[in-house]
């Protein structure tokens, strides 16, 4: 038990102390916030509408960052005490992420009747919430580069300080919209919400004005582009293709089952999102940068060995506490018309325990940039999610069929990664050999 209490603190209630921690508790009780107004004002179908929305807005803001974020906090943390490499980083970051933002914004602005048609179908009045998305984005591309600079420079209190005001700002701006002017009002607050953190972080721009001098044209650098395009393509793939499926498996409840329907997945699927997030940002901050430093089979099968003895139990007595008080939960997020989502939490949280413990063993392709292993099981994923649960929606004739898909897929994706990473888990135990040496060769 000590051992177990001492591993705790060293790899996980340590980092949990943080302000970090305090940014996620934060986003969770805004979101539960939103989520009870859209439920009370709006109902089931607004949830449908906002899920949609929300799904296109996460798909194109990485698109208009170019899924960099990572790399610009990596590359400016091991460049921050050399100007010249520096500058040549973040000029390039700065122009291509200049260029990608504005001309996704045009694309949006000016094919909305398209994308309006796309992610509202049988809508076709919001084409405008699209066109104030398209104004909005550079914002959220700048304030998303801002945030990147800051953390490569070490300013995690800053930045959390600045996203928990900008999250608190954003929420209450929401309610205000949503009260106000009802699904119109939540539209536009998914829109603009994350862009208006941006505000908050002109002052600490403001502060470091200095960086200026250092965005450059002549200092945007190839070489740096081409060393950060594999890493960022890695985020941007499942960042923009899990959305955009999200999109197609949601339109396709509505097609068939109706925007109720659709709204009560997509309150299951809040819900998830919720703890979710708790949990994962504790693997983040614990394994990720672990995984990172790791270089044979021997230390690779004992970290991950460590980290399931602890993680498993935790998330079987934690799910069974969700599972037990799910008509609870669903009173304080939602109202009595949400009752039937109740018969959606078993799958989903059986789906979400394997979605775990295959994101923990999954980070590997991340940790040492196994490209193609990444992308292929990510693309496996994608589509084995969106078949499945076509099927599964007609077979159950209701939205538990999606949740049973949930559950499937992500088995069916756990089986595929345990494949691929079958030798270091389970092969030759031996110091002598490698991890992921050539993977990208």
């Amino acid at each position: 038990m000590k051992k177990l209490i001492d591993y705790i603190k060293e790899h996980v209630l340590v980092k949990l102390m943080t302000l970090k921690t305090a940014l996620v508790f934060v986003k969770i009780f805004a979101g539960v916030l939103t989520s009870k107004a859209i439920a009370i004002i709006i109902g089931p179908v607004g949830f449908a509408l906002i899920g949609n929305l929300e799904n296109f807005v996460s798909a194109f803001h990485n698109i208009s960052v170019f899924g960099a974020y990572n790399t610009v906090v990596k590359y400016v943390a091991q460049f921050k005490e050399d100007a010249k490499l520096l500058s040549k980083t973040l000029s390039t970051v700065f122009y291509v992420g200049f260029i990608s933002s504005i001309t996704v914004s045009m694309l949006c602005y000016l094919n909305a009747e398209t994308i309006n048609n796309f992610i509202f179908p049988e809508y076709n009045n919001y084409a405008y919430i699209i066109q104030i998305f398209a104004i909005a984005l550079p914002f959220y591309a700048i304030n998303m580069y801002s945030f990147s600079i800051m953390n490569g420079f070490g300013k995690y209190k800053a930045m959390c300080q600045i996203n928990i005001v900008g999250q608190l700002l954003s929420v209450s701006i929401a309610l205000v919209l949503i009260y106000q002017s009802k699904i119109d009002g939540a539209l536009i607050s998914v829109v603009i919400s994350e862009s208006l953190i941006f505000l908050i972080t002109l002052v600490g721009i403001f502060n470091r004005r200095s960086l200026a001098n250092l965005l450059q044209v002549k200092n945007i650098s190839f070489d740096i582009f081409k060393k950060m395009w594999p890493i960022s393509i890695m985020a941007l793939f499942s960042a923009v293709i899990m959305p955009l499926v999200a999109i197609c498996i949601r339109s396709y409840i509505i097609d068939d089952l109706g925007y109720k329907e659709a709204g009560l997945w997509e309150a299951m699927n809040r819900v998830s999102r919720y703890y979710l997030m708790l949990v994962m940002s504790v693997i983040g901050m614990s394994i990720l940068p672990r995984l990172s430093k790791i270089t044979n089979i021997k230390k690779f099968r004992k970290e991950i060995s460590a980290y399931y003895k602890i993680l498993i139990p935790i998330l079987v007595a934690g799910f069974l506490l969700i599972y037990a008080l799910k008509a609870p939960i669903i009173s304080l997020i939602f109202t009595n018309e949400f009752e039937p989502v109740e018969n959606l939490f078993l799958w989903q949280l059986l789906g979400d325990f394997v979605k775990i413990l295959a994101v923990i063993i999954a980070y590997q392709f991340l940790a040492k940039k196994m490209f193609w292993h990444y992308i292929l099981t990510q693309l496996f994923l994608v589509v084995i999610l969106y078949i499945t649960s076509v099927y599964f929606i007609d077979v159950f004739g209701g939205v538990k069929g999606a949740v049973f898909a949930h559950f499937v897929s992500y088995l069916m994706y756990f089986g595929i990664v345990i494949l691929l990473l079958w030798s270091s888990l389970f092969g030759i135990d031996s110091n002598e050999i490698s991890l992921g040496k050539n993977h990208n060769k």
